[in-house]
């Protein structure tokens, strides 16, 4: 993922692993404010893609300057292409994991006031 382009919102909440009724909550603020837009995906009537704007992308840059190439030389620089390939593996299955669970937005939820059954 990255901040430049277009993403159908499935995607990218499966790439962020975050609730898709979450991240269509959070897409409409950011719509309202001019950061991204919504638009249907070509090709798939249910589909919806979003765009971050110019006005998205310069807060971007004023509010994390630098921010990548912070964390390239924190994290990254003392690993060798051979240890960052290994340890990108290693969180692999975490990242799989994450993904495959699914988000809290999909268990099922209980009404004010109602009591939990009984097993």
């Amino acid at each position: 993922m990255t901040w430049a382009g277009s993403h159908r919102m499935t995607d990218l909440a499966d790439a962020i692993v975050y609730s898709r009724s979450a991240l269509t909550y959070q897409a409409g603020l950011l719509e309202k404010t001019g950061l991204v837009t919504r638009a249907p995906t070509p090709g798939d009537e249910r589909g919806i893609t979003v765009t971050i704007t110019d006005a998205g992308r310069a807060l971007v840059a004023k509010v994390m300057p630098g921010h990548t190439q912070v964390v390239s030389n924190l994290l990254f620089e003392p690993l060798s292409r051979d240890d960052a390939q290994a340890l990108a593996g290693l969180l692999a299955p975490v990242r799989n994991h994450m993904r495959s669970a699914p988000p809290r937005s999909a268990a099922p939820r209980r009404r004010r006031g109602a009591r939990p059954s009984s097993p």
